[in-house]
């Protein structure tokens, strides 16, 4: 457990975060880590306010079976199916996380203190599925904070606005493109409009858009080494940032818009650009990288809890790191594609392998719960 003054020497870097107007949001959840106390030390201690979960994130939890056990009995008694059983654990999980979180979402309107899940990413290519997983999870975890995840494939997008449109809180995922950024702000707009023809209250309706960061540079990286010049050896790890900070400009443009502007007297929330994939990749790159130059006003940073602790103990948050790079950003992206290093054909393979990971460890998930159902004198079909 961390000390008073553990956390009071600690909190100091996170409280600047803050203060600048980055939401810390962690990225992980597990049984233990509820019924340990953990996560609401993060939240008394360092200034997390919201938590995140993706198929990775439970099939690590679930899987290690910690703090399962119980409830892995009861079900494996009752006869359920392996995907309702994993239903049943995972939203058992955002349930709690969200109520531990319910404080802060009272004190910051809705804002922060959000708990997201996923959508069954088996789903991510099927529109109408994934509105009705969208219903169905929001109506099993029952918790005004809880954001339904769901990827930006071109299927996502329709959900998305379908989504909204009922009045349902959207954690936007597995976003990479500049193109896609937009189109997902787009159906965004386009579902408050639909909540709005429907009288549903706008300000009841949150959204965050998770641009994926990391990734982009491990990619990119791998083909300017293979490039081998001393210009491509030059852009190592920056592309990400570049492409992250052009996002914001996006999001700036977007957010000050003519459509905007005719939703915002509805008391209309912005769709908030949320930083994911923060933990660096490259070990030889400062493993604060992601946070300390993504700082900008309105936006959230979801981290794991290494680099949640890596920030608390050297992060170096100096103001506002975004909105003054837009043109070497640029300027960044250019240079990558002077190489012959394709954007459009990165991103996409960015996309396809996210949805495609999140599928292994989701049928990781399904195997794993399987094989505990079994063991315990259930089939589990």
């Amino acid at each position: 457990m961390i000390t008073v003054t553990e956390a009071t020497a600690t909190a100091v870097t996170l409280k600047r975060l803050s203060d600048e107007g980055v939401s810390i949001w962690l990225d992980d959840l597990s049984r233990n880590r509820i019924a340990s106390g953990n996560l609401a030390e993060l939240v008394e201690t360092r200034h997390v306010v919201g938590v995140t979960t993706n198929p990775s994130i439970f099939q690590a939890a679930i899987g290690s079976g910690e703090g399962y056990e119980e409830q892995l009995g009861d079900l494996a008694e009752r006869g359920v199916t392996v995907d309702e059983a994993v239903r049943m654990m995972t939203t058992a999980d955002v349930r709690a996380a969200a109520d531990i979180l319910r404080p802060v979402y009272d004190a910051t309107a809705g804002r922060d203190g959000r708990v997201s899940i996923e959508v069954d990413p088996r789903l991510a290519h099927n529109t109408g599925a994934t509105v009705a997983e969208a219903k169905q999870l929001s109506w099993l975890v029952d918790r005004p904070n809880v954001m339904i995840k769901i990827p930006a494939t071109k299927a996502g997008l329709p959900a998305i606005t379908e989504v909204i449109g009922l009045g349902i809180s959207v954690n936007v995922t597995l976003i990479f493109s500049l193109e896609r950024y937009r189109a997902v702000m787009d159906a965004y707009l386009a579902g408050l409009e639909k909540a709005k023809a429907a009288g549903i209250d706008l300000a009841t309706i949150h959204s965050v858009a998770s641009f994926f960061v990391s990734r982009v540079d491990s990619e990119i990286d791998k083909r300017l080494t293979k490039v081998g010049t001393d210009e491509a050896l030059a852009l190592k790890g920056r592309a990400a940032l570049a492409n992250a900070r052009l996002a914001y400009e996006a999001y700036e443009e977007v957010f000050a818009s003519a459509r905007w502007t005719a939703l915002a007297p509805a008391s209309a929330n912005k769709q908030r650009p949320l930083w994911a994939s923060t933990g660096v990749k490259d070990p030889s790159y400062k493993d604060t990288l992601y946070v300390d130059e993504l700082v900008a006003p309105g936006t959230v940073n979801t981290m794991p809890e290494a680099t949640l602790n890596a920030t608390a103990d050297h992060g170096d948050i100096h103001g506002d790191a975004v909105t003054g790079g837009y043109a070497q950003a640029r300027a960044d992206l250019a240079a990558v594609e002077g190489l012959g290093i394709s954007y459009d054909e990165v991103v996409d393979q960015l996309e396809d392998e996210g949805v495609s990971k999140f599928e292994a460890a989701w049928e990781d998930l399904l195997d794993a719960v399987a094989t505990s159902l079994s063991g315990k004198g259930v089939e589990g079909e």
